[in-house]
């Protein structure tokens, strides 16, 4: 008999719906439950594409005799952390501070008045490489709270003095300049890997927003090797096993540090942050790989991830049905065996894929299958029409396949990342589809999920706003999504509609006094700490993601309390910038816009021609763009901007200064660069 979630919009949470343990969701209701009855509260924390979460809800969740257990000694509270990041983000700072690791799934035990004691992440059902079983967990845990509760007590209240007591350093006088730069730059070349590309060891994730710093910085001031490191990272990406070769887009992470081997899941975050970095790459380099790499992840999410209401859905499951066994297992979508090839190409053409994609016969993944790479090699291996005939075949080949399961969840942040993407894409390499899909997209949460006082709920599925408040990050990102349609498109309304959104944050998530940002609205749920991050996670932070918009829109609109709560918010890179670069790389490439100016660029009688378009393509870091017909009122840049002898022209300016405007693209490049 369905649970408790069988009413809710996550499909996260309705995975569990069936599950023989009582669920709740998080709500006040549960913790009066567990006072009630006086039992503990389990919180488990996870995400519908989360390998991991799926075998720890087959093994302990799905089993009856461990259901009963949970539902005799606790009351049981299940959280999509994609939907409910600050719950997520305030235990997941208790479990690191306690066991100096995290992750999902996460395992918290709390009182009924929400406060930790015993933290973990995936139990097995039986112990197993040290680690406890889940059912050893359980039975210790009621042990303690039934037999030792003033000990208890007095841990949680401990942990929650000691997460109150976390301070962060930060100077709202004290911005980064050209020397916190620099040595941002210098941290990150000693952490650099030479060899395979990105930055530590495994495993290695894709660096979306330290990409974008170096490519702002070597644009500024000419940095060769912050140019090298963001070129060389991003090669070594797309030429792994991490980027799907044959369908675009990228998986989660690489388990190793070549980038053979992916975590398979693939998030929308990733491919709109990727898909905008690989862009940024191809303007600065001409790079015909990031060319490719950023319209096929572009097309990745359209084709794969839009929502019938014209949102981008989360993410696709790493694991799917393997047609051999039936069994769900990673990765069985993605991966090839030489048999499958030769079943799908014959002979003379599976041998070609074999080395073209380093495909072998023991395998590069499991049980002799491999992932598909695209390793450099020297001199043509097979004509283009070939191997786009054999990449058409193959992938005609694994849309047989059982598919990976799809989370339709539309989370508002992530859906303004992806605006921002495809609206950019579209305008540089003149897809208009990809325009009209940012823009049904922008539709979409403005019509969803912003109420008439432009607030914003978190997530929709299926045309059905849910229930839980719009963060940082949400209002930060959709926000620049909106600017980035206003850039594009020309339209003022999406300037307009960003404003709402930042004004919002102006009112709700900046400390007044001390400029520092929260994570979560004034008015939010209050939990026992209220979450404050301002480093980078797989996305950006919302902290420095809110400085970026915020900074544009007073570029755009002159407006000072933007530019002021901008400046006052960028005072944290200055302090984590020089020490953690890896860590702050978006709230680095924003400072970059802030020391650049940024400028501002009025394109009158010309929107998507040639001077809009080589605005956009102008690589000072930052820019602003707008783009109207002479004697527009649509966007603020456009006032008293008329055509040059009658002919479309661009006004530049910056720093309170402006250039004498042009009518010559190539005059507005040099202007840009």
């Amino acid at each position: 008999m369905p649970n408790r979630l069988a009413q809710e919009t996550s499909p996260y949470l309705l995975q569990h719906a069936d599950n023989p343990v009582d669920w709740w969701p998080w709500a006040p209701a549960a913790f009066e439950e567990a006072r009630r009855r006086g039992v503990p509260v389990l919180l488990s924390v996870g995400y519908s594409a989360c390998h991991w979460c799926h075998v720890m809800a087959h093994e302990s969740f799905e089993d009856a005799a461990t259901a009963a257990v949970m539902n005799r000694d606790f009351v049981n509270i299940k959280v999509d952390r994609e939907e409910r990041p600050d719950v997520d983000a305030v235990y997941m700072e208790a479990v690191q501070a306690a066991t100096g690791q995290g992750g999902w799934p996460m395992t918290v035990f709390l009182t009924p008045d929400a406060e930790p004691f015993y933290f973990g992440t995936y139990f097995p059902p039986e112990p197993r490489h040290g680690m406890p079983s889940f059912p050893q967990v359980l039975d210790g845990v009621h042990r303690a709270w039934t037999d030792r509760r003033g000990e208890v007590d007095e841990v949680a209240g401990k942990i929650v003095r000691d997460l109150g007591e976390r301070q962060l350093t930060h100077d709202a006088d004290e911005r980064p300049g050209e020397d916190e730069l620099a040595q941002a730059l210098l941290g990150l070349t000693r952490d650099y890997d030479a060899t395979y590309g990105g930055f530590g060891g495994a495993p290695k994730f894709p660096p979306s927003m330290t990409v974008e710093f170096l490519l702002r910085h070597y644009a500024r001031v000419g940095a060769e090797g912050a140019l090298q490191m963001a070129a060389d990272t991003c090669e070594r990406m797309a030429r792994g096993g991490i980027y799907d070769q044959l369908g675009g887009g990228f998986a989660r992470y690489s388990v190793d540090r070549e980038w053979v081997v992916p975590h398979f899941e693939k998030m929308l975050y990733d491919n709109a942050l990727l898909c905008r970095a690989y862009a940024h790459l191809w303007r600065a380099t001409g790079s015909e790989l990031a060319r490719r790499v950023a319209l096929e992840t572009a097309d990745f999410m359209v084709r794969e991830l839009r929502t019938n209401e014209g949102g981008f859905a989360s993410a696709l499951d790493a694991d799917s049905e393997d047609p051999a066994t039936g069994e769900h297992v990673e990765g069985a979508y993605y991966v090839w065996t030489p048999g499958q090839l030769r079943e799908a190409l014959g002979d003379a053409d599976a041998e070609l894929a074999m080395t073209c994609f380093a495909v072998t016969e023991e395998g590069t993944f499991e049980k002799g299958a491999s992932v598909l790479q695209l390793p450099r090699t020297e001199g043509p291996l097979a004509d283009a029409s070939r191997l786009s005939a054999i990449r058409e075949r193959l992938l005609a080949a694994r849309a047989e396949r059982p598919a990976p399961g799809r989370d339709d969840k539309v989370v508002a942040a992530w859906n303004g990342l992806a605006i921002a993407a495809l609206a950019e894409v579209g305008a540089y390499f003149d897809r208009p589809d990809l325009i009209a899909a940012a823009v049904g997209a922008g539709d979409l949460l403005v019509r969803l999920h912003m109420d008439p006082r432009a607030r914003l709920a978190r997530t929709s599925k299926d045309g059905r706003a849910g229930a839980n408040a719009g963060v940082l990050e949400d209002y930060a990102d959709v926000s620049e999504g909106f600017l980035a349609l206003a850039a594009v498109t020309g339209e003022g309304v999406w300037l307009e509609f960003a404003g709402f959104l930042l004004d919002h944050v102006l009112a709700q998530f900046v400390d007044a006094e001390s400029g520092a940002l929260y994570d979560t609205a004034a008015d939010a749920e209050q939990l026992i700490r209220r979450p404050q991050d301002p480093t980078d996670n797989a996305a950006p932070s919302g902290w420095t993601a809110a400085a970026g918009a915020l900074l544009s829109y007073a570029a755009h609109t002159g407006a000072e309390p933007h530019r002021t709560a901008a400046e006052r918010a960028l005072g944290i890179v200055k302090a984590l910038g020089p020490r953690v670069p890896r860590f702050i790389g978006n709230g680095l490439a924003v400072a970059e816009a802030a020391l650049d100016g940024p400028r501002e660029v009025a394109v009158v009688g010309d929107v998507l021609g040639d001077l809009h378009r080589t605005a956009l393509l102008g690589t000072a870091p930052g820019a602003v763009v707008a783009a109207g017909p002479a004697g527009s009122t649509e966007l603020p840049l456009l006032a008293d901007r008329p055509l040059v002898d009658g002919r479309p022209a661009a006004y530049v300016c910056r720093g309170f200064v402006c250039s004498a405007p042009t009518t010559d693209p190539a005059q507005l490049a040099e202007q840009l660069s």
